[in-house]
């Protein structure tokens, strides 16, 4: 695939778990294209932050890749297989937690574990010592009996985002997992994901900038359909960045002359910013030097 000028190159020997060529999809007779010409890789042993705002094609790219939609044109690979014509192979080795939770509320926290595993075609006792390892891993073993119903909406957030993980996924893909959960929640939905990352193609749609940027080895940002960038957070900040802002705050009766001078002298990549109140700022285009020796008294 050619690499426009704003897709970092990746490593060399990352083997990609799901590749998109040319993917397009065209709803009704308007002829509007949620997804346009889009071509994007995303990599195994990786977690892919797949971003862009709301009606770019992040859900309907993911709802192709599960087989919930056909495309229009073009296709994509997972793990070497075709969606137009495998799905069924693919969704053998795929985890899917779409924005909404999707559980039964009769059913009880290891029950949803067991139904799903079952669906998988895991052995009774696979299932089990899958289910064990998970809701220690989702901090769920004391709700193991309890009907969802009755669970907070973390709890049922971590158990929709567990499920995905079921059978052995290979390729997981998170539609906004962390939307509306407590913070305490989102933590430990994160935690799961950098833990269960190892030989596995995550992709994670979110709203949440920090989020992207702690969990996301490459973040790709899509427009109306179309990929607009995409690589690593140093490598996008790099080139999209606005730069680093260092503030600095004075005592009383104090001047900014020598502190001016001293940061100036270290970069000549500085642009100015005017008096904040009792504070000066500067903005670097490019990653921060070393702080200089101020004066005392700054």
């Amino acid at each position: 695939m050619e690499l426009p000028m704003l897709v970092e190159e990746p490593p060399a020997e990352l083997q990609p778990g799901v590749s998109i060529r040319n993917l397009v999809k065209v709803y009704g007779s308007s002829g509007r294209a949620a997804v346009n010409g889009l071509s994007l890789d995303f990599y195994e042993g990786q977690i892919t932050s797949f971003l862009g705002h709301n009606g770019a094609g992040k859900t309907t790219t993911m709802s192709i890749l599960t087989g919930l939609l056909p495309p229009t044109s073009g296709t994509a690979y997972i793990l070497g297989l075709d969606i137009r014509s495998d799905i069924d192979s693919i969704r053998k080795s795929m985890g899917m937690c779409p924005q909404h939770n999707v559980l039964f509320d009769i059913l009880t926290v290891e029950e949803h574990v067991w139904f799903y595993g079952r669906l998988k075609g895991l052995s009774e006792q696979q299932v089990q010592e899958e289910m064990e390892q998970l809701l220690q891993d989702t901090g769920l073993p004391h709700k193991r009996r309890e009907q969802t119903r009755n669970l907070s909406g973390g709890m049922q957030r971590k158990l929709s985002v567990a499920i995905a993980f079921v059978g052995g996924s290979r390729v997981v893909i998170l539609d906004e997992p962390t939307a509306g959960v407590d913070p305490f929640s989102r933590r430990s939905i994160w935690e799961l994901l950098l833990k269960y990352r190892k030989d596995r193609t995550i992709i994670l749609s979110t709203h949440y900038m920090d989020e992207a940027e702690l969990l996301g080895d490459r973040t790709a940002i899509i427009s109306q359909g179309r990929l607009c960038c995409c690589g690593s957070p140093l490598f996008l900040k790099a080139r999209l960045g606005t730069g680093y802002h260092l503030t600095l705050v004075k005592r009383e009766r104090s001047g900014t002359g020598g502190n001016s001078g001293a940061v100036t002298a270290v970069t000549k990549k500085v642009g100015g910013l005017p008096s904040l109140g009792s504070g000066c700022c500067w903005v670097f285009n490019t990653s921060p030097p070393t702080p200089p020796d101020l004066p005392e008294g700054g």
